[in-house]
């Protein structure tokens, strides 16, 4: 039985590496910047008055990637906000190998196509490490979502980490991986 390959891992190793291999001038093929993994985090600090937001911020998570999400919790309490310590606020989850990579390849070439007026993603939400954070508006532009299931309509964010060294190398990454970034 073949051990399957995710297509953007294909692409990746086929187009990707030579690419950056030779705009940068790597001589180790361990330098050349890669994806480490992908964490997707959904906060939802709705779920203080709504107990079923965090059910269903879990379920649609676990729809989006496959992977069951941990709920995060408030590390402190603050009056202000009506939060107590220990109460479910958020999501996360993280994705590693074939997962990252069809997760990052549906994200570039279905989810961010069925964003309204889109133009592209930002090139400054990198963070001076080689690591892309993207804040999406909606969870409703993943197609496993079933709109007419959705109870409210809440954001996530996607943080991409990479191996690279620098932004510059990480922008480079991603625009060979196809992520469309502004013009």
């Amino acid at each position: 039985m073949a051990k399957y390959v995710s297509r953007l891992r294909t692409k990746y190793r086929g187009e990707v590496v030579p690419r950056l291999k030779e705009q940068f001038g790597f001589s180790n093929p361990m330098q050349i910047p890669h994806l480490v993994k992908v964490v997707l985090n959904m906060g939802l600090g709705e779920a203080l008055q709504n107990n079923k937001l965090i059910a269903a911020g879990v379920e649609q998570l676990t729809q989006i990637t496959g992977q069951k999400p941990v709920i995060t919790k408030a590390r402190k309490s603050i009056s202000t906000f009506k939060l107590r310590q220990g109460q479910s606020i958020g999501c996360t989850v993280t994705l590693r190998g074939d997962r990252m990579y069809d997760f990052v390849d549906r994200l570039i070439n279905l989810a961010l196509p069925r964003v309204r007026d889109f133009q592209g993603v930002p090139t400054k939400s990198f963070d001076g490490r080689g690591n892309y954070t993207l804040g999406l508006k909606e969870q409703i532009i993943f197609p496993e979502i079933e709109y007419d299931k959705v109870e409210r309509i809440k954001g996530l964010n996607v943080t991409i980490c990479t191996s690279a060294r620098n932004d510059e190398e990480a922008l480079a990454l991603l625009k060979n991986l196809g992520m469309p970034f502004r013009r």
